[in-house]
């Protein structure tokens, strides 16, 4: 008995001492502290090393393109112009410089000013004028050369007022209409228009008005990005007036210098286009006159935009012309042949694909290179 009182005794105190042993030990952890959160697992990017999370970052600014100056436009309306009209000129004086300048001449004359698009009417004038000049002041290459210039010089008109009204006035931006049909460039000319106004530190609104083209209102608002242009929209198959409307009034609220006013150019129904471009005339001029009705026309139709200038003649008061694809024709004649039509000054000239090859016309730099020279004779 004494045996196995002994040995119970000693499981009492062995469980006692293990009970301390374990009290002590938690009492250890509690003084440590909480217990730290558990870690989250890291993420193993596919290629096997670590990736952090990704830092969100704000989109950077689009960067606005610098559109060239007028200086600048100029120098390559020279240059281009006397690589695509100089056969003109270099064709009449190797006639004037005839040693004989009998019926038979005057007539090749007259067939080469006319092939150019210049007109019968103009035609006629040029070579009377000529041929009076000529009898009297002899007929060397330089006299002839002299003679030719200055003679092709009047017939293009240098006093024709060509100076764009696109000047803010305390009560409102300048409007500038622009017509034409589809095809000749008209909306990328608003384009281009745009920049030349942005070069010349103007603020500018256009206005998508030819709704019935979805084409249309995606180009221009490309044209707009590229340069921080804003452009006035709205549905397509919309009201064209009503996109007019708006497009001035964003324009006026806005402070802006000047709202471009895209339009259609469809020729299906000529009424139907006189009514609709009459109507965004007189809706626009509900807020703002319209400073500008620019009529766009493609030099290389040659006289059948004669047939498209009488059609916009008659459907708005156009105040000037701008004419493309210039560099692209020999037929530079045109601009005389139109500026008679409508009597009205041309104002802009397209010199090509690129975002800056819209210039101002110059009559001399035309002349110049109608004579094959890319500098003033």
């Amino acid at each position: 008995m004494f045996g196995i009182d002994l040995l119970v005794l000693v499981a009492l105190i062995a469980v006692v001492a293990i009970a301390l042993v374990v009290g002590l030990v938690t009492t250890g952890r509690r003084r440590r502290g909480p217990t730290p959160p558990p870690v989250p697992p890291t993420v193993e990017a596919p290629t096997g090393t670590i990736q952090a999370p990704p830092v969100p970052t704000e989109p950077a600014a689009p960067v606005l393109e610098r559109p060239e100056g007028t200086a600048g436009r100029l120098v390559r309306l020279r240059q281009r112009l006397a690589g695509s009209q100089g056969g003109l000129g270099r064709g009449l004086l190797a006639l004037l410089s005839r040693d004989r300048l009998d019926e038979d001449t005057w007539e090749d004359i007259e067939d080469t000013l006319i092939t150019a698009d210049i007109g019968v009417g103009p035609t006629g004038e040029l070579v009377e004028r000529l041929r009076t000049r000529l009898r009297v002041e002899g007929g060397s290459v330089a006299e002839a050369r002299t003679v030719l210039r200055e003679e092709l010089l009047a017939l293009v008109d240098p006093t024709m007022d060509r100076t764009l009204q696109v000047d803010r006035t305390d009560e409102g931006p300048a409007v500038v209409l622009v017509v034409g049909v589809n095809g000749a460039g008209k909306t990328t000319s608003v384009g281009k228009i745009a920049r030349v106004l942005v070069a010349e530190g103007k603020s500018v609104v256009m206005g998508a008005a030819d709704t019935f083209r979805a084409a249309a209102t995606e180009q221009l608002t490309t044209w707009g990005e590229r340069v921080g242009v804003e452009v006035i929209a709205g549905p397509e198959g919309s009201d064209p007036a009503s996109v007019a409307f708006e497009s001035v009034r964003a324009g006026s609220e806005r402070g802006a210098d000047v709202v471009l006013v895209d339009t259609a150019g469809r020729l299906q129904n000529k009424a139907g286009l006189m009514d609709e471009l009459g109507k965004v005339k007189r809706v626009i001029e509900k807020q703002r006159p319209v400073r500008e009705v620019l009529l766009v026309l493609d030099a290389t139709t040659g006289q059948n935009g004669m047939v498209q200038a009488r059609v916009f003649r008659e459907a708005v008061d156009v105040t000037g012309i701008v004419l493309t694809k210039l560099d692209g024709s020999a037929k530079g004649g045109i601009v005389v042949a139109v500026q008679r039509e409508l009597g009205v000054p041309v104002k802009l000239v397209g010199l090509g694909e690129g975002p800056d090859d819209l210039a101002p016309f110059d009559p001399e730099a035309f002349v110049d290179a109608l004579l094959g020279d890319s500098q003033p004779g």
